[in-house]
C-alpha cells in the first residue's frame, strides 16, 4: 500500500503542477463554457470558464502509472486506461460543442453518447470474462459466486450506468471530482485487501490526480471538468470496481452517483406520465437544492459527507466477504 499511496502523491503533485499552464492557456485562448438556459440562474455567472479540466487529471494519470504500475505482469490494467482514452475522447468532442459561440458545433446528441457507451462496455464486458477471467458475484457474509456468461451483461450495464450517472453528476464546483475521489480511493482500499497491489496503485494513482484537479476546480472553479473528465472518470471506476469484484457495492459507493442519475430519471418520467408536473423542483439533485436555498459549497460539502459514510460502509461490507 506504500507504493500505491506515494503515487497517488505524486500524481497530486503533477495534476497541481500541470494544471497552472492548462488553466492560462485555455483562459488566454478565451475557451469558455457557455451555460444552458435550463441551469438554475446562479450558474450564470459561471459562463467563460474554462472547461477540458479532464486533461489535469488523466495526463497525471498515464504519465505516473506508466512508471508506477507494473504493465507487463499486469497488462489486465490497460483495460482502464483504455476506457479512459476512448471515453475522454468523446468527452473532449462533447465539450467543444458546450464553448461560447458554439463555435465548434452543438457536441455530442445523448443518443449518440449512449450507443457510443454501450459499445464500448460491450467490448470491456467480453475482454473481462474472457480474457482477465472476471465473473463473479462478492455478496458480503455470504462468499463469491461465478455467474459465467450473464456476468457480461451485469458488467455492460455497470459500465453504461456508472459512466452516465457520474456525468450527471458533473454540475457543481468540485462535486463530480470530489466524490469520485472518494470511490476510488475506497476501491484502492478493497483492490489492495484482495492483493491487486497494481490495482490499488492504479485506483490511487487516478485519486491523487482527481485531488490535483480540485485544487482547480475548488469553489469559485478557475476551470470546468467537462465530459472529457466525467465520462473517464465514470467509466475507469466501474471498471475497477468489476476488477474487484465488488461491483455490488458500487450502487453504495457510488451512492451519489445513484441519487443524482435517480432523479434525473424520476423526474423526466414523472413529468411524461403527468403532462408537466414535477417530483423535483430542478433536476437532479444537486439543482433541486440549490432552487430550495442550499449554497453551491453546502450541498458539495454534504455530498462529500455522505459519499464518505457510504465509502466506509462499503469498505467494510467488501470485507465481510468471506476468503
Amino acid at each position: 500500500m506504500i507504493h500505491a499511496l506515494i503515487s497517488g502523491a505524486i500524481a497530486f503533485l503533477v495534476s497541481v503542477v500541470l494544471g497552472w499552464p492548462i488553466v492560462r492557456y485555455l483562459r488566454s485562448r478565451g475557451i469558455g463554457k457557455e451555460i444552458s438556459e435550463y441551469q438554475p440562474a446562479t450558474h450564470q455567472k459561471k459562463a467563460g470558464t474554462p472547461t477540458f479540466g479532464g486533461f489535469i487529471i488523466w495526463v497525471p494519470t498515464f504519465v505516473v502509472a506508466a512508471v508506477a504500475v507494473d504493465w507487463w505482469n499486469h497488462r489486465s490494467i490497460l483495460l482502464p486506461v483504455a476506457m479512459i482514452s476512448a471515453t475522454g475522447a468523446a468527452g473532449f468532442i462533447d465539450d467543444l460543442g458546450s464553448l461560447r459561440g458554439r463555435r465548434w458545433g452543438r457536441g455530442l446528441s445523448w443518443r449518440f453518447k449512449l450507443a457510443y457507451l454501450t459499445l464500448l462496455g460491450a467490448g470491456a464486458s467480453w475482454l473481462l470474462y474472457d480474457q482477465i477471467g472476471v465473473e463473479s458475484i462478492n455478496v458480503p457474509w455470504v462468499g463469491q459466486f461465478a455467474l459465467g456468461p450473464a456476468y457480461m451483461a451485469i458488467a455492460l450495464a455497470t459500465i453504461v450506468a456508472t459512466t452516465s450517472a457520474v456525468a450527471v453528476t458533473d454540475g457543481l464546483d468540485a462535486l463530480a471530482g470530489g466524490t469520485t475521489l472518494i470511490a476510488f480511493v475506497a476501491y484502492g482500499i478493497i483492490a489492495f485487501v484482495q492483493g491487486q497491489q497494481f490495482v490499488a496503485t492504479f485506483a490511487m494513482i487516478v485519486a491523487g490526480a482527481n485531488l490535483g484537479f480540485l485544487w482547480y476546480n475548488a469553489h469559485p472553479a478557475q476551470i470546468i471538468m467537462g465530459d472529457t473528465g466525467a465520462l473517464a472518470l465514470g467509466s475507469s471506476l466501474a471498471i475497477v470496481a468489476l476488477m474487484t469484484g465488488h461491483w455490488l457495492l458500487l450502487p453504495l459507493i457510488g451512492i451519489v452517483f445513484v441519487a443524482e442519475a435517480a432523479s434525473n430519471i424520476i423526474q423526466i418520467a414523472w413529468f411524461k406520465l403527468t403532462g408537466g408536473k414535477r417530483v423535483f423542483r430542478r433536476a437532479p439533485l444537486h439543482h433541486h437544492f440549490e432552487e430550495i436555498g442550499w449554497a453551491e459549497t453546502q450541498i458539495v460539502t454534504r455530498f462529500w459527507v455522505v459519499a464518505i459514510a457510504a465509502a466506509f460502509l462499503g469498505v467494510a461490507f467488501a470485507l465481510a466477504v468471506p476468503a
